[in-house]
């Protein structure tokens, strides 16, 4: 058993005018019941696995990434059955500013905080699923991810609040390997994180969709 690499989280979020990415939109309900899951363990490789997201404003946009921590997801009969994954909110970084670090810093303090995601007294957030199921998108739908196979259901906790997310992956699972790619939008005061969210403060608005990306790659 060995490693999985999950990208979901509501990410840092800068916002704006400039609209966030063309993605699929996550939709949002309240939280779902967990069942145990059952089957083999395919175990996350927090070296491999890679949170990005794009956050976006009236004067541009800011990128980003996120790590795990751990977790791990359950296949059974080539079906993923559950799982939970574990985001180290202390990996936040921006890699847009990367030529001007006083920037950059700037930046990861503000969105470290409790303006943002105040990560000293939240450290993680955490993914649960709670469905994975074939996709079959109904006629005339347009889906941004080509090739898209599941639809992803879980619930997804940030700074202690939970909601439940859904969107469609491209998913590939053989007797040893895991893979996965997702990439949506999500709104992150769904979640609390208000920051600059009114549409008033014009150019010192931050939009309140983030987009989010992820990529899995697992094995036991």
């Amino acid at each position: 058993m060995k490693s999985i690499a999950f990208i979901l989280l509501p990410g840092v979020i800068l916002v704006a005018c400039e609209q966030a990415p063309k993605a699929d939109k996550a939709s949002a309900t309240n939280a779902q019941t967990v069942t145990a899951a059952t089957g083999n363990a395919y175990l996350a490789d927090t070296a491999a696995c890679l949170i990005e997201w794009i956050g976006t404003k009236p004067t541009g946009q800011h990128r980003g990434t996120l790590r795990l921590a751990g977790g791990a997801i359950y296949v059974k009969d080539s079906l993923i059955t559950g799982g939970q994954l574990v985001i180290n909110m202390y990996t936040l970084q921006n890699i847009d500013l990367a030529s001007d670090t006083a920037m950059k810093n700037k930046l990861e303090r503000e969105l470290k905080s409790s303006s943002f995601f105040d990560i000293e007294k939240f450290p993680t957030a955490t993914f649960d699923i709670t469905a994975v199921n074939a996709y079959h998108p109904a006629v005339g739908e347009e889906v941004a991810l080509k090739g898209a196979t599941h639809l992803i259901s879980g619930n997804l906790t940030l700074k202690s609040v939970v909601k439940n997310i859904s969107f469609p992956a491209r998913v590939h699972i053989d007797k040893h390997q895991l893979t996965a790619v997702a990439n949506f939008n999500i709104d992150r005061t769904l979640w609390g994180i208000n920051y600059r969210a009114d549409k008033s403060l014009q150019d010192k608005l931050i939009n309140s969709q983030v987009n989010i990306g992820f990529h899995i790659s697992a094995s036991r």
